[in-house]
């Protein structure tokens, strides 16, 4: 069985090469945006032609939440026209096609988890491209699973962890919000979530929530990554309005992952576990 994995250099295509070698009976074929470039469509042709993919994980997107205000144009050409690009190539090469979505999707104003068929209302450029993207996604190809996930961290790439663990090496006091309210979800655990959706062979196509279990604040994140990372720094609880920012947060982005556990027996470990598990 071959997958092909495009955006093979970002966070989570990173995590699916981390673990790769657990997977030998899986070709896992890793190609960055210059072996296979979302935005033009000869280029993925190329790297299908020639890979013959059973499977694709659509792992590349524009991720720079307040920089997409000013590059709408950047952020819909990677996140929107590119996972069109994707799935008209996974049609025609009638390969399965598993894309990467997200929480802010939502506009956070909800106080219960975010089910699947809850109503997107994205506030922010960001946002609005990754739903482009999935409606995109919904209108040219059916075998597809779209996944949506909430504040995904990991040792690789850009993420809040490393960030609090960087800002924690200059031995200065650290202020983390605390009213915004998510969940975690580790970029190893997504791998294993999306490898174990292929293995299993599933046809139940659709959209699908995924995070780790629980919920927490940015704050409390925070201070759990130090402790899990043996960290002593002082951290301090502020509100949103402390760091004002071009892009909207969304103040609730709880995914509820019954349909994910239930359809695709996709098991899910709390977000702590996750954290403190050596990987």
């Amino acid at each position: 069985m071959v997958v092909l994995v495009l955006g093979g250099s970002g966070q989570a295509g990173q995590a699916i090469n981390h673990l790769a070698i657990h997977y030998p009976e899986i070709c896992l074929v890793f190609k960055n945006s210059v072996e296979a470039d979302v935005t033009d469509i000869t280029s993925l042709q190329r790297a299908f032609a020639t890979e013959k993919p059973d499977y694709c994980i659509n792992a590349a997107a524009y991720t720079a939440v307040d920089k997409a205000e000013t590059e709408s144009e950047i952020a819909f050409a990677i996140n929107a026209f590119g996972a069109a690009n994707v799935a008209e190539v996974c049609k025609l090469h009638d390969v399965v096609l598993l894309q990467i979505s997200t929480d802010y999707v939502f506009d956070g104003t909800k106080e219960l988890p975010y089910v699947e068929s809850d109503r997107p209302n994205p506030c922010t450029v960001y946002g609005k491209s990754k739903l482009q993207g999935e409606i995109f996604i919904l209108q040219n190809w059916h075998k597809h699973f779209i996944i949506r996930i909430s504040w995904l961290y990991s040792e690789f790439g850009t993420n809040f962890m490393l960030t609090m663990l960087k800002l924690a090496g200059r031995g200065q006091p650290i202020k983390v919000v605390n009213d915004q309210i998510g969940t975690p979800t580790h970029a190893l655990d997504l791998a294993r979530a999306l490898i174990g959706i292929i293995k299993s062979g599933s046809t139940e196509y659709g959209i699908y929530h995924f995070s780790n279990e629980g919920t927490t604040s940015w704050f409390d994140f925070a201070s759990e990554i130090f402790n899990a990372k043996g960290v002593a720094v002082e951290v301090t609880p502020v509100s949103t309005e402390f760091f004002p920012s071009i892009a909207q947060r969304p103040r609730y982005s709880v995914l509820d992952k019954t349909k994910i556990k239930n359809l695709l027996g996709v098991e899910i470990a709390n977000w702590r576990d996750a954290l403190h598990r050596n990987h």
